[in-house]
């Protein structure tokens, strides 16, 4: 997207309305979710003494629950064909806008990697301080059923939360909010802010390590405009926090 393409006159109450509504329907009603369930936890004892799930087992009967996996993956995903769609309005092509077309794999695959190092050694280190400081629920990142089908649905999962996540948070709220007229550092505060806070349910070190990545994230973005890169690295991040920790003995995970 061209300065011209971002700054044309636009009308500024509607593109308002439509990112209040995009998020409403996204992550902003996670946001409101996950502060519900950190007060939640706070009313019902110390944060240490919590659990905070991620991908869980939905129905006894394994066809079903597998069933319910990926209806639950491929409606999450909706809010990100929703986005593209409302950016399909402006002038270029939104795959191209975002940065999630695939003209630069190797690239997009190099730079991701690279994120996802920087990201996931100082993220680790910061779990652990939030875990001794008891500022942390206590993470159980996989809770499925050990069947042939778990390890593809965590693949899959780890999949459909980096493109939400990346698209929504990242590409479609820095391109509205610089449509908008927004300072720059309000919008990597405001996207970063957005990130840390439907990650509230974990706790408050996962808010402050998840905004920081926002801060990070939302930098590359500014700069290179390819969303593409940051999917590979939060897919990198989640596949071997799930996977990970479905594979792993679960003496070595017992800090978590």
């Amino acid at each position: 997207m061209t300065v011209d393409e971002l700054t044309r006159p636009t009308d500024r109450r509607l593109l308002g309305t439509e990112t209040v509504l995009v998020l409403g329907l996204s992550l902003g009603k996670s946001a409101v979710y996950a502060m519900v369930s950190l007060t939640a936890a706070l009313a019902a004892g110390p944060l240490s003494a919590q659990t905070a799930a991620l991908n869980v087992s939905k129905e006894p009967r394994p066809w079903l629950d597998l069933t319910y996996q990926l209806l639950g993956i491929f409606f999450a995903l909706l809010p990100v064909l929703l986005a593209v769609h409302l950016l399909a309005r402006d002038p270029g092509d939104p795959a191209r806008t975002l940065g999630v077309d695939l003209r630069r794999p190797g690239s997009d695959l190099a730079r991701g990697a690279g994120l996802a190092a920087l990201i996931g050694l100082p993220g680790l280190a910061l779990f652990w301080a939030a875990a001794q400081l008891g500022v942390n629920a206590k993470l159980v990142p996989a809770g499925l059923p050990d069947l042939w089908w778990a390890v593809p649905v965590l693949l899959l999962a780890a999949a459909q939360n980096a493109v939400l996540e990346e698209v929504i948070v990242v590409g479609y709220l820095v391109t509205r909010l610089r449509q908008l007229q927004w300072r720059l550092g309000a919008i990597i505060a405001t996207s970063a802010l957005l990130r840390g806070s439907y990650h509230l349910y974990q706790g408050f070190g996962a808010f402050v390590g998840n905004a920081v990545m926002g801060v990070v994230f939302s930098l590359f973005y500014l700069r290179t405009k390819r969303v593409m890169p940051l999917i590979v690295a939060h897919t990198l991040l989640d596949v071997v926090a799930f996977v990970g920790y479905t594979l792993a003995p679960k003496e070595w995970l017992s800090w978590l």
